[in-house]
């Protein structure tokens, strides 16, 4: 099996994304919300399949918000699924590294993706309990 990876594009929010996200039963965050319009991050296929996408968040730090992680919550097929999101997060991890960052930051609740996150060598901060937005 051999896992594509790509950047984001201008359809992919609206031809993808937003489905999968629904599919999980969750508000999609808007488009001006997300790092460049939402293309600022990668999705990775098997074949012609989308199974999964993240985010890369830039900032005026030596740290990147890595984050946004969003799957096909019909593709099944395993061992791939957890290899593309290991792969997805690798390389969000290693693009952020390469501009030279020095902390990956992720906010995440999913106990099954911390995993993933951990076996990449991310540790866990402190527990929040609270997720704190505001429109302006």
């Amino acid at each position: 099996m051999e896992l594509q990876i790509r950047k984001l594009n201008s359809t992919d929010y609206d031809n993808i994304l937003v489905g999968w996200w629904k599919d999980w039963n969750w508000d999609a965050p808007p488009k001006d919300f997300l790092p460049d319009d939402s293309e600022g991050g990668i999705i990775v296929f098997d074949g012609d399949t989308p199974i999964c996408a993240g985010f890369l968040y830039a900032t005026n730090s030596k740290a990147s918000w890595i984050d946004w992680i969003i799957s096909n919550k019909d593709y099944r097929k395993k061992p791939q699924r957890k290899q593309a999101l290991v792969l997805l997060i690798e390389t969000l991890t290693n693009i952020s590294k390469n501009a030279g960052n020095k902390y990956g930051y992720a906010l995440i609740k999913h106990k099954g993706l911390i995993s993933t996150y951990e076996s990449l060598g991310y540790v866990k901060g402190d527990s929040y309990t609270a997720e704190m937005l505001k429109k302006f």
